[in-house]
């Protein structure tokens, strides 16, 4: 049984901290992109970051770009997105998923459609 389960979220206030986590169950990562989607209420489901099966390569929406930082530690089978400077406008449901490594460009993993693998989310709110 594939399991992705995330973890980390929370409240914080802006300008704020969190880091998320993405832990594997019933399979590894080590060939799988993993990416960070974002979903707040009656929006559609938006790409923050991916990144390539060995962590070589990362990517970020514009949005997050110098504030979020996405890595991987595939001995642990974990994935995770450390979280600076946060915003308002970063309060969503946040998810992992995990898709297939393949000769793809940003676009392509940017996309919900490309994953195969789904979490459950966990809920970033930053409020005064």
């Amino acid at each position: 049984q594939l399991q992705l389960v995330e973890s980390g979220g929370g409240l914080v206030q802006p300008g704020g901290s969190l880091r998320l986590s993405c832990a594997a169950s019933g399979f590894t990562l080590n060939y799988s992109v993993i990416g960070w989607f974002r979903q707040a209420p009656g929006k559609e489901r938006e790409g923050v970051s991916y990144i390539s099966s060995s962590g070589g390569t990362t990517n970020y929406a514009d949005s997050v770009k110098g504030r979020f930082t996405i890595s991987r530690d595939n001995a642990k089978n974990t994935v995770y997105l450390q979280m600076n400077s946060l915003k308002p406008e970063d309060t969503a449901v946040y998810y992992c998923a995990a898709g297939l490594q393949g000769p793809y460009g940003s676009a392509w993993y940017f996309q919900p459609q490309s994953y195969d693998h789904w979490g459950q989310g966990t809920q970033v709110t930053v409020s005064s």
